[in-house]
């Protein structure tokens, strides 16, 4: 790879930087969520900051070995973000992929397609392993991410730093040389548009703004009481948690929902389902109803609506819920759904000093969901 080449390539054209980006540098760089995410751009980002890379830090970038380029429209060649390589290791051939992507130009694939093609072009230069890092919090990354073929692989601990000097985490995410073309199948696909329902209630994936009702929900002491530790959360856990719902989404943790109903779009509880075995498809499956929902069935349709998504489209051949013995009003739920008794396990879970408690579990399997 050269400074001079030009590269064109699903949708877009990859091309040396120019005096006239100048502008249009500005506008990427200075966007509030390049702000949030690049902590290592100048801020206020200006005209000044954008010659200094144009002239001197993208050559730096070429010269250390890495590469730096211009993503551009292929009709107008207008610039409308960039993509490079940094941190090479030679004697491993491996190097770090980076992108952003001027707000106007946001949402019409042009991160994934700039990706694709500078990897492409990486692999076939000799580079056999790219790795792309993303906030858990850039969602929209870690989606350019998996639409260019990069696979989820973990998480760097405090390999971020906040402009005020705190670290953080980053998200691993790695493509090899060998590995197929195309986007990477999740293990959790979206809901088909972003929503279940049985037109009585309707499950939605959770969301930043959820905190109050979700913390006002699992703080409750008939719901602390059934899980494991039965400890109150924290005000401060809940709002990571929901903080980090599409993240855990995207890398296959856990779908984490709320429970609407329909008629008057208020919250009536949560749900969730996560794979507790992958390689034998087997899921697992929790909810909690805040007190003026029970009663009504609710849990039972949102159980359903799940259990049906978990054996469809997340492909799940089997699903379980563990409760505690005492939780009988969660019993009848599960039992009406189709769950069958299937195991006491004494003293599984971790209770309050040092004590433990018994997990009664039940299972489903896709013929038996009423």
């Amino acid at each position: 790879m050269t400074p001079d080449e030009i590269v064109e390539a699903h949708g877009v054209r990859l091309r040396p930087f120019r005096p006239e980006d100048v502008a249009d540098i500005v506008d990427g760089c200075a966007d509030p969520l390049a702000q949030r995410f690049i902590s290592g751009l100048p801020s206020p980002y200006t005209e000044v900051d954008a010659c200094w890379w144009i002239d001197t830090a993208a050559p730096a970038v070429w010269t250390g070995g890495g590469a730096a380029y211009a993503v551009a429209d292929p009709t107008t060649d207008r610039l409308l973000g960039t993509v490079g390589l940094s941190n090479p290791v030679p004697d491993r051939r491996q190097a770090e992929i980076g992108y952003w992507v001027r707000p106007a130009a946001r949402g019409r694939g042009v991160a994934a397609g700039a990706t694709r093609a500078l990897s492409e072009h990486a692999f076939a230069a000799g580079t056999v392993r790219l790795e792309l890092l993303t906030h858990a919090e850039n969602t929209p990354s870690q989606r350019v991410a998996l639409a260019a073929g990069f696979r989820h692989e973990g998480a760097r601990r405090s390999a971020g730093a906040h402009r005020d000097g705190g670290r953080h985490d980053l998200l691993s995410w790695v493509r090899l040389a060998e590995d197929p073309p195309g986007p990477v199948a999740r293990l959790l696909p979206d809901l088909p548009d972003g929503v279940l329902t049985d037109q009585v209630v309707a499950l939605r994936r959770l969301a930043p703004d959820d905190a109050d009702v979700m913390y006002r929900l699992h703080s409750r002491p008939e719901v602390v009481a059934n899980q494991a530790p039965p400890v109150p959360p924290a005000r401060e856990a809940i709002e990571r948690r929901c903080r980090l719902a599409e993240s855990a989404w995207l890398t296959g943790q856990i779908a984490r929902l709320l429970i609407i109903d329909v008629a008057t779009g208020e919250v009536a509880g949560s749900c969730g389902l996560s794979y507790t075995e992958v390689s034998s498809g087997e899921g697992s499956i929790g909810y909690a109803l805040l007190p003026d929902w029970r009663g009504r069935g609710y849990a039972t349709r949102a159980v359903r609506l799940l259990a049906g998504w978990a054996f469809g489209p997340a492909g799940m051949a089997r699903l379980t819920a563990g409760t505690v013995p005492e939780n009988t009003a969660s019993h009848r739920v599960l039992e009406r759904v189709g769950f069958q008794r299937e195991a006491l396990q004494r003293g599984r879970l971790p209770g309050l000093a040092g004590a433990r408690l018994d997990d009664l579990t039940f299972a489903l399997l896709p013929d038996e969901l009423r």
